[in-house]
């Protein structure tokens, strides 16, 4: 396998086509130009924000929001191909960071907001740019994630045989990188972009709307307008915005990912034909117009000569010939560990102790093991429901080109927009919050489960379905010998990215607000907010800290063994 940018033929004759492309490529250009303008203004135009409710005014605030999620999405990638292979290639660079990845994710949106508001601010004086560093780097913290754990899981179990093949031919590390590594990841890594992709839209309201000790700043997008919509209680703006969200998630949709996950088909390791090829008409519009083909052939040209180049980079170990590295080594290395996760906690507890005694260290605990609760009951009642719904669309790609919008836009529902009715209906039926506000935690990561699984089906092997077909297994046994360990590599990558989100989520779940009324339930996550509007850094680090060690212990006792099962005996090839 290997990716070749260029398969766009320069001779496809002038037609059609070339009268769609040349006005499309030409109008996301202009309207990014001057989204990107729109944005370079003086700070004061954002610390005294004048979000209009107008809805002519949506457009131009959807555009400024779309342009912040893919220019999220750009470093995303960045770190996922550089942090994911190092992860996946070396056993000592492994035991740092695929931990420090668990608490990456554990981390809330408002705790990065926290820390990172006045580094941005600082670097670009006096300009907005600094606030929209910060929203950006925010929208990044809520994707990079789950695509980092996506390309991990790929490279990790990657076919033996396909190992032993890039071995043969004698590849260099950096053409494995690009000619099996990257397209085998690749199926996986799209549909793992997409929820990404819709993961940002779930926390734009907070990084729009920044508001952190005495910084405040509300950028123009659609993430402002709800926010401002929700304070006075305009029903009539926060359907106008779901409307205008939904436009947005069909044309990004159409344009880029249903493009690239039909691109990435061809890339599925199996050993026959799929009986269903799926196709994207803006795919075919940029195959057949002699413009694209004439403006992309020597980016094309110099991508096959930079992945073909033969750079010496560290190849991907081989599990079956792992020795016993040095032990002295090993042992100082794990030593050196230890100590700088020692003053790490003791930094931690020096800050932290400074106006905090242990009762409320011990209290905030009591709250993350209620946090921790809803957590678990959540992800599994989510398991139950999607896995078998993500199973039955990914084997069947002509109801995936239909399922994967909606799915798409109900994963990029902001869990804000369902505030009101969560709120009128607890009061009119005087139930408790620190039940009924529970469901808002999973709103938007029960979908990491479902594209996960989807990914995995959508990429399980025809022939292996064959044999199954021919030999006679179905039901229950079908599910427990075929499908369940064909898919359970990418439902434990959705398992991790969904629990981890959860503990996301609970900052803005816990704790919901409609006009006047404000509803709480008793938990990390409304603690962590609460601490975050007031200001107090000692609180803000112990909530993190706190969530911090739940996310990585359950990770570590409760993820990582069945992810170590799931590479170890349940791979397919």
């Amino acid at each position: 396998m290997q990716i070749i940018p260029g398969v766009i033929s320069r001779n496809a004759p002038l037609g059609r086509w070339d009268f769609v492309a040349i006005p499309l490529i030409f109008g996301v250009l202009v309207l990014t130009a001057y989204g990107l303008h729109g944005m370079d203004v003086p700070l004061t135009s954002v610390e005294q924000p004048a979000i209009s409710l107008d809805r002519s005014h949506l457009p131009l605030y959807a555009l400024y929001t779309t342009l912040r999620m893919f220019a999220a999405m750009f470093a995303s990638l960045l770190f996922t191909f550089t942090y994911g292979a190092l992860a996946a290639k070396s056993r000592r660079a492994e035991m740092v960071l695929v931990p420090v990845l668990d608490i990456l994710q554990s981390v809330p949106i408002l705790g990065f907001l926290s820390f990172t508001v006045v580094f941005w601010l600082s670097l670009f004086p006096g300009r907005a740019l600094g606030a929209e560093c910060a929203a950006v780097f925010a929208i990044f913290t809520s994707q990079a994630w789950n695509m980092a754990f996506s390309f991990y899981q790929s490279l990790r179990t990657i076919p033996d045989d396909l190992d032993e093949a890039s071995r043969s031919f004698r590849l260099s590390g950096w053409q494995r990188f690009w000619r099996l590594e990257v397209p085998f990841a690749m199926p996986g890594l799209v549909w793992n972009m997409m929820m990404s992709m819709s993961g940002g839209w779930f926390f734009v309201v907070a990084t729009e709307s920044i508001s952190v000790g005495k910084h405040e700043a509300m950028l123009p997008g659609l993430g402002s307008y709800v926010a401002t919509a929700i304070a006075a209680r305009d029903l009539g703006a926060v359907g106008w915005a779901l409307v205008t969200m939904l436009v947005v998630i069909m044309l990004y949709d159409q344009i880029v990912f249903r493009p690239l996950a039909v691109w990435s088909e061809k890339f599925r390791f199996e050993q026959t034909i799929g009986q269903v090829v799926p196709t994207s008409w803006s795919l075919r519009m940029l195959r057949s117009s002699r413009f694209v083909a004439a403006v992309w052939s020597p980016f094309a040209a110099l991508l096959r000569r930079l992945t073909s180049a033969r750079l010496l980079i560290p190849r991907r170990r081989r599990r079956k010939t792992i020795r016993v590295s040095e032990p002295a080594l090993d042992r100082a290395w794990i030593a050196l560990l230890i100590v700088v996760c020692l003053v790490g906690a003791w930094l931690t507890i020096r800050f932290v102790g400074s106006e905090l005694d242990l009762r409320e260290v011990m209290h905030v605990f009591g709250l993350g093991c209620l946090t921790l609760i809803r957590v678990v009951v959540l992800i599994a009642l989510a398991s139950l429901i999607w896995v078998p719904i993500g199973v039955w669309v990914g084997l069947r790609p002509s109801w995936t080109k239909w399922v994967q919008p909606i799915a798409q836009f109900f994963a990029a529902f902001p869990a804000n927009l369902m505030f009101p009715l969560a709120v009128v209906a607890i009061m009119h039926f005087h139930a408790a919050p620190g039940i009924w506000l529970s469901p808002l935690m999973v709103l938007g990561t029960q979908w990491y489960i479902l594209f996960n699984v989807i990914a995995g089906a959508a990429t399980f092997p025809n022939d292996l379905r064959d044999v199954a077909t021919n030999m006679g297994v179905r039901g229950w046994m079908w599910w427990k010998r075929v499908i369940l360990p064909g898919i359970f590599p990418y439902y434990v990558t959705g398992g991790i990215t969904a629990s981890g989100g959860s503990w996301n989520a609970s900052i803005v779940s816990e704790t919901v607000s409609w006009g006047d009324t404000h509803l709480t339930a008793a938990g990390l996550g409304s603690y962590i907010a609460a601490a975050t509007d007031a200001g107090d850094y000692p609180r803000v680090v112990l909530g993190i800290a706190v969530m911090s060690v739940f996310v990585t212990a359950f990770n570590r006792l409760v993820w990582r063994p069945l992810y170590a099962y799931a590479e170890r005996r349940l791979r397919i090839i």
